[in-house]
């Protein structure tokens, strides 16, 4: 009589929970929408339009897409913490969609303005930067205590497999579709999620998603969060210092795949899932690597400073492609290692502001990193630009490991199971 009993626990989770399951696929189809439009539309001015100020136009065009996150982290964490998840989570998406498949009509009749360009980009940016932080703070209203590490497995581990499917179509599908094939894929996308969520059951939300009762314990300002936090805080400083440098990434290999390996958008579509699939074996992977968490953290940046930096002394679509695989498990990695012990340090009352200062942190050396590589993408070589992230790198990877020194007693020591895999991104590794 207890053998249906272990059998039903063997199915995975978006099986055994069909809720958490039309979340998980709303989360597949946004995140990859959100992916695809913004490479595809960096190659579509990289490899298409051409023109003398290409990476500076891209630099931009990421830039702005960056923006949202970091600035409207203080307002994303009051409309998580006010409003019912699946509310705002189906408004992100459906809006992202709206927006798309009015920028996709506009691209069909006309030849899009790079000012409606960039808008478009900053708008579903926006709406990205709403969805991703509910998205984490929801995932308790959706499943059992039992399966939260399980659910904060596939919630996370579906970036990187988001970003593979979004960074591999997008490129290809510029090169058969133009500009307007891709923001009417990722229009439909959008929808599409927005149709799933909505269709979801939150069976553990409870009246306090929303506005706060009388006995629930009140939010802290983001402020409070960190200072309360100060060992994190000093890691997602270090991260975000590293972002500087690894998130140029996304403005290389489009100049790389162009300039030194004189290549089509199927070379960066191969480059992008290159990057993704490294991620997402890192996030399955990486619960088994021995060591404490910063050891881990700054022994995978010392090898991203080394991959990174490899395809500037050997050219070659296989060494770029090698390296981008490495680059792309080592952020897995890290993932695993730190985004679920914030999880479980982190208070509930405070997880919607921490997940939004998390991301804002993260993120905060996007745009800058965007424009300032960009505007060197116009005056240096893609292979040299490849030896300033690797060198870069290496400082940060170094105060990683010294903030280990100094607080070795503030990181708890890996529990005797293995850790299930998240990925660390903002798209920001």
């Amino acid at each position: 009589m207890s053998t249906p009993a272990p059998r039903a626990r063997r199915l995975p989770l978006v099986l055994r929970n069909p809720s958490f399951g039309r979340v998980w696929a709303g989360q597949v189809l946004s995140q990859a929408a959100c992916r695809m439009f913004q490479v595809g539309a960096v190659w579509w001015l990289v490899g298409i339009t051409g023109g003398d100020h290409r990476g500076l136009d891209s630099g931009l065009f990421l830039m702005v897409s960056s923006l949202p996150a970091v600035v409207l982290a203080p307002a994303v964490a009051r409309v998580v913490a006010r409003h019912a998840h699946r509310t705002v989570l189906a408004t992100a998406t459906a809006t992202a969609g709206v927006v798309g498949a009015a920028t996709a009509a506009w691209a069909y009749t006309a030849a899009l303005p790079m000012a409606a360009l960039y808008a478009a980009g900053l708008a579903l940016a926006t709406c990205q930067a709403v969805f991703d932080p509910c998205l984490t703070t929801s995932v308790p209203e959706l499943v059992e205590d039992s399966d939260i590490e399980a659910a904060t497995a596939f919630e996370l581990s579906t970036q990187s497999l988001a970003g593979l499917a979004g960074g591999l179509l997008g490129p290809l599908v510029v090169d058969a579709g133009g500009l307007a094939g891709v923001v009417a894929g990722c229009a439909g996308a959008y929808l599409s999620a927005a149709l799933l969520i909505v269709s979801a059951r939150f069976p553990r939300a409870t009246a306090s998603d929303g506005p706060a009762g009388e006995d629930a314990p009140r939010p802290r300002t983001l402020r409070r969060i960190l200072a309360g936090l100060p060992f994190v805080r000093r890691v997602l400083l270090c991260f975000a210092a590293a972002n500087v440098f690894t998130t140029a990434v996304y403005v290389v290999m489009p100049l790389y795949t162009r300039g030194a390996l004189h290549a089509t958008g199927s070379t960066a579509a191969l480059l992008e899932a290159a990057l993704g699939a490294g991620t997402l074996l890192g996030s399955f992977t990486g619960g088994r690597v021995p060591g404490r968490p910063i050891t881990v953290g700054s022994a995978c940046l010392s090898g991203m400073a080394a991959a990174l930096a490899l395809p500037g002394v050997c050219t070659g679509r296989g060494v770029a492609v090698g390296s981008l695989l490495v680059v792309g498990w080592c952020v897995g990695v890290i993932g695993v290692r730190f985004v679920a012990l914030f999880q479980r340090r982190v208070p509930a009352a405070d997880k919607p502001g921490f997940f939004a200062v998390m991301q804002a942190l993260l993120g905060a050396t996007f745009p800058v990193s965007s424009l300032v590589f960009g505007a060197l993408g116009d005056q240096l070589t893609a292979r040299t630009l490849c030896l300033v992230q690797g060198a870069g790198l290496l400082p940060v990877a170094v105060a990683l490991w010294w903030l280990g020194g100094r607080a070795d007693d503030a990181v708890p020591r890996r529990p005797g199971r293995p850790a299930h895999p998240a990925a660390l991104t903002g798209d920001a590794s």
